[in-house]
């Protein structure tokens, strides 16, 4: 019979070398939350545990520890659980919202901003395309943390800003811009498979890698595309060029990373930058 433990967890959360929220040891009631803002990733360690879940979802851990993406814009409370020793264990994780920034940008083709009825049709069509990859479900092909996507790279902290376009309110960015100039080879964060690799309307050229265990990583604007969609590339495999295509407001390199489709800052998977 399957028991319902309450769980050990710390009274508050610590940040670990990654920048990942971590559940430590320790005694807290199961009806007792503890508290995460939106955009990262919550670690739960406990030596042999077997599976883990949210939202109807479950997955296996990596070695002990249980990893749950906590989306950008999500908020509330999350219930997140863990099978160990046969028992269930579960936990509430309290959802602030991250004091992001307002970020007032300036595209000179005003086209890029007020679409044309042909145009919204087509970013339509292709966030659509994309969207099918959040529900993939391969074995996982990674380890954390994840490499730069550039070398000597220099991250922005764009992740998360509440973006204005020409003066109007759009969504907020769900990646990290890494400044570059064109022409810079870009790198595969991780091994696994190319499920996209063409050029959108906003996002330009476009690969997207498929690391499995429901993580994908995105790499936009290049200047150029260097792999196709069901290649299976290394880590460190050099897939493009950084350039300017699509919507950008010079050249860059827009890395974004999904894990079981919610949107989270790629900073909190990999080392900080030197």
């Amino acid at each position: 019979m399957t028991t319902r433990n309450r769980c050990p967890l710390a009274a508050s959360l610590v940040l670990s070398a990654l920048g990942i929220a971590l559940l430590a040891p320790g005694l807290v009631a199961e009806d007792e939350p503890i508290s995460a803002v939106a955009g990262t990733v919550v670690r739960w360690v406990a030596a042999d545990t077997e599976s883990c879940s949210a939202d109807d979802r479950s997955w296996l851990p990596h070695g002990d520890t249980c990893y749950f993406p906590i989306d950008l814009d999500r908020s509330g409370e999350l219930a997140i659980h863990r099978r160990r020793n046969g028992a269930q264990e579960s936990a509430t994780v309290k959802l602030g919202d991250y004091p992001y920034r307002v970020q007032h940008l300036r595209v000179s083709d005003d086209g890029q901003v007020n679409l044309s009825e042909a145009n919204l049709t087509r970013a339509g069509e292709e966030r659509a395309q994309i969207d099918a990859l959040w529900d993939r479900d391969t074995g996982r092909q990674f380890e954390i943390p994840l490499a730069h996507p550039i070398k000597d790279p220099r991250p922005g902290t764009s992740f998360g800003s509440k973006r204005v376009f020409n003066g109007q309110p759009r969504s907020p960015h769900s990646g990290e811009d890494y400044k570059a100039s064109t022409g810079t080879t870009v790198l595969a964060a991780a091994a696994g498979e190319v499920v996209l690799a063409e050029e959108h309307f906003f996002g330009g050229n476009s690969v997207f890698i498929d690391h499995g265990d429901g993580l994908i990583s995105m790499y936009m604007h290049l200047s150029r595309i260097d792999v196709e969609a069901g290649e299976k590339v290394e880590g460190g495999k050099a897939i493009g060029r950084v350039g300017s295509t699509g919507r950008v407001t010079g050249p860059h390199l827009h890395f974004g990373l999904r894990w079981r489709g919610a949107r989270i800052d790629p900073a909190v998977l990999m080392l900080p930058a030197d």
